[in-house]
């Protein structure tokens, strides 16, 4: 939408404040991680096109966010020492399920908690209420700990699992986006990353189709939840990325 709008200003380049860098290497554009790691948002950059990154600056990039509050500050920017958003900063107080009810104009009933053979545990509040990986907050008494471990809209259904169900060595990615390749070998190591806050993890991608890659890790990964990116990286180069399927 930025450069949609740069187009009809005549904008030369559209500047944005995210923790990311963009490299020239040759004819071609590199998105790579920030220099300060601990704030790196590339993760949320990886659809981006080269004709995107051709005309967009990440002038923090190269920059602390010590450095930053720092020049804010000789600038007299009065929210220089504004505290860090921990979540979605249009949601300050973390209340996602009545935003979403009030964006939707809809109410979502309750159903059933369900163990992964079927059998009823309990009923749940509303099926936007949960995220794949959750215990806290089920309000259930069970006689070991449960985690959610999948989401059917169909039948209004909570999964819930053991600890060890949780875990996947082998997930599959389709809507992909490649930066680094004009067509990407049919198969390759990469470090992955399957939400924003996680470190890259090793794995071996492999092409199914022209739309859908295979994911295999070293290591399996807990709770890959569907819909989440699924984002590949050479050291500090963003490949590309897609978005993780059932």
């Amino acid at each position: 939408k930025l450069h949609d709008r740069a187009e009809v200003l005549g904008c030369d380049y559209v500047v944005t404040g995210h923790y990311a860098r963009i490299e020239k290497q040759g004819d071609e554009y590199v998105l790579k991680r920030a220099l300060d790691e601990s704030k790196d948002q590339s993760y949320v950059l990886y659809n981006m096109t080269q004709a995107q990154l051709s005309r967009t600056l990440f002038p923090l990039g190269e920059l602390s966010k010590e450095q930053t509050r720092m020049i804010a500050e000789e600038n007299g920017f009065v929210n220089s020492d504004k505290p860090d958003s921990q979540d979605i900063c249009f949601i300050p107080d973390g209340d996602y399920v009545s935003f979403i009810k009030s964006r939707t104009k809809k109410e979502y009933p309750s159903g059933n908690f369900v163990d992964t053979e079927g059998n009823v545990l309990g009923r749940h509040r509303g099926i936007i209420g949960y995220t794949i990986g959750q215990r806290r907050g089920l309000g259930l008494a069970l006689p070991s700990p449960m985690y959610v471990m999948k989401k059917d809209v169909n039948t209004n259904t909570v999964i819930l699992c053991h600890p060890d169900d949780l875990f996947k060595r082998t997930i599959f990615v389709e809507g992909l986006n490649w930066i680094a390749f004009e067509e990407p070998p049919h198969s390759f190591r990469a470090m992955a990353r399957i939400r924003y806050n996680q470190k890259e993890t090793p794995c071996l991608v492999t092409i199914e189709d022209r739309d859908v890659v295979r994911v295999d890790f070293d290591d399996p990964q807990r709770a890959p939840t569907p819909g989440q990116a699924v984002v590949f990286y050479d050291a500090d180069t963003v490949l590309g990325g897609g978005t993780l399927l059932e």
